[in-house]
């Protein structure tokens, strides 16, 4: 048991050592412009500003399952 434990903790060091030779500079890859930039920007805005109305439509929409459901016990109460 203790020869797998140095085993291992000997890979892992290894591995450890060489991580940071697998980085890769980010100036190189990244070449665009800041108008490439301020279009991704403008097209996530878009996204965004599309989930808002769902989402509160989804919070109505749930809303109004949980008091639809209070009033059919109120009703369903008072008929017996």
């Amino acid at each position: 048991m203790k020869k797998f434990r140095s085993l291992f903790l000997g890979i892992s060091m290894l591995a450890l050592m060489a991580d940071p030779v697998l980085a890769v500079d980010t100036t190189k890859t990244y070449s665009s412009g800041i108008l490439v930039g301020a279009f991704l920007a403008f097209c996530a805005l878009i996204v965004v500003m599309q989930l808002m109305p769902t989402l509160i439509i989804l919070a109505g929409f749930i809303k109004g399952l949980i008091t639809g459901t209070e009033k059919q016990k109120v009703r369903l109460g008072s008929r017996r």
